[in-house]
């Protein structure tokens, strides 16, 4: 986490799409840096789309049973 950010955790672990993306939209709108979680390769993907789209940098990385993908 970059000094002086804040940052806002999504859990959107089972939830369906399209509610990781809204989440994570409204998220960004609020804050500086957010870190989402999904478990589910596909919304993975469609968080990492909507965050390329949006000109955002992140981080994504695996851990056992979900992606964290920490935008910046």
């Amino acid at each position: 986490m970059k000094e002086g950010k804040i940052m806002k955790e999504i859990d959107a672990r089972g939830l369906s799409c399209p509610e990781p993306l809204i989440l994570t939209k409204a998220a960004l709108k609020d804050c500086e840096q957010v870190k989402v979680l999904v478990d589910d390769r596909y919304q993975k993907d469609n968080v990492e789309a909507l965050v390329k789209t949006l000109g955002k940098k992140f981080t994504t990385s695996k851990a056992s049973d979900h992606y964290e993908i920490v935008i910046d």
